[in-house]
């Protein structure tokens, strides 16, 4: 029997059947390989590290070569050494002085008398220590030390991403620094929970279970690619024909047992790490946005998100959302799972308007409230 298709890439729950993928930290050799990968419930598909988006529509007048020798000295090689192993990453270069853009899960374990060292596009290396890390978004920012001079990576916008864009992907799978692969935009606005090391455990149970929206690492608009990522280039950079760096490696789908690219990749938007970027520069720590609802997956014909409890003097409180609500559009977002309302909610940043439509006792209605700022008790 030949093995089944790719899963559609939307975020699927602990025992749910036939739906998402739900991401892990892949270990080779006793340490993170700096990837991800994600296993699919139906037929054992996996998951591993990828890159992001951006459109190249008026700048097709450069060349793959010109874009890859333009950027390569704004993208590094990360390897995190552990008590228990280690593993490697690559990074994009935010500053001179060496404040590097890469993934939470590339220096995760540097907690645990970890270390870490970068490697640039010349060859030199550098120490380097985790200036702050955000679990929610997967993204981290790490300082190299006794750095100066170097070159900043020129940051695009991924808003203008659009399918059938012309991308590469830049970074160092395998541990083979200054990889360069090329692709296309393939999809936009995917969503991804991260789950744990064990692959058959992802990080959202909604699939007959209950879930609030402040667990596990959920990321929406994430940004689909064909461009060739393996376990290695999470953190790396996903480029445009401008040479502008549209989104942050994260993962990829896999078939079986193989861990290797099979055309299917997820980045995050750079728009989304620039903001979580400066907060953990300035801060060490970042913020998201809060509803305040916990959530189940629709049952029989319907689709949308079943609120099961309100948190008191939440948002979802305040707008009058009741438990049994069911949630079907999240401002132009369709919400067709559980997983799709968390994935649009942490897209969102705190102080925003949302406007939710819902159903409730066949009747259907609007609402525009006011996210706030997740809490460590929200």
């Amino acid at each position: 029997m030949p093995p089944a298709p790719p899963a559609k890439p939307t975020m699927s729950g602990r025992h749910k059947v036939l739906t998402g993928l739900a991401l892990a930290v892949v270990a080779i050799g006793g340490g993170a390989t700096g990837a991800l990968v994600a296993n699919a419930s139906n037929g054992g598909q996996t998951v591993i590290s990828s890159p992001l988006v951006s459109p190249a529509s008026d700048t097709s007048v450069n060349t793959i070569a010109q874009v890859a020798k333009n950027i390569m000295p704004s993208v590094v090689s990360i390897r995190v050494t552990t008590p228990q192993g280690g593993g490697e990453g690559s990074g994009v270069i935010l500053s001179a002085d060496g404040l590097i853009l890469t993934n939470n899960h590339v220096v995760a374990d540097v907690a645990d008398q970890g270390t870490v060292k970068v490697k640039f596009s010349d060859g030199r290396t550098a120490s380097a220590t985790v200036k702050g890390t955000d679990p929610t978004t997967d993204l981290a920012v790490v300082q190299a030390q006794g750095v100066s001079g170097l070159t900043p990576a020129s940051l695009g916008d991924s808003d203008k991403a659009q399918v059938g864009d012309a991308v590469l992907a830049i970074g160092s799978p395998l541990g083979l620094e200054g990889s360069v692969t090329s692709g296309i935009v393939s999809a936009l606005d995917r969503t991804l929970t991260e789950g744990d090391d064990e692959p058959q455990q992802p990080g959202f149970p909604f699939g007959g279970q209950q879930q609030q929206q402040t667990q596990g690492a959920t990321i929406g608009g994430m940004i689909q690619t064909d461009a060739a990522i393996n376990p290695g280039n999470s953190g790396g950079a996903l480029v445009n024909a401008a040479g502008q760096v549209i989104g942050v490696n994260t993962a990829i789908a896999t078939s079986g047992q193989s861990s290797g690219n099979i055309g299917v990749g997820f980045a995050i938007p750079i728009n989304t790490a620039k903001l979580v970027a400066d907060q953990l520069i300035k801060t060490g720590r970042a913020t998201h946005a809060f509803l305040g609802v916990s959530v189940a997956d629709a049952t029989g014909d319907a689709a949308g998100a079943v609120v099961s409890s309100i948190t008191a003097g939440s948002p979802a409180e305040k707008a009058g959302l009741q438990d049994g609500d069911l949630i079907t559009k999240v401002n132009d977002t369709v919400v067709d799972s559980a997983e799709t309302l968390v994935g649009a909610v942490r897209s969102s940043r705190p102080g925003d308007k949302v406007a939710i439509t819902y159903s409730r006792n066949g009747k259907t209605s609007t609402v525009t409230l006011t996210l706030a700022e997740q809490t460590a008790t929200s």
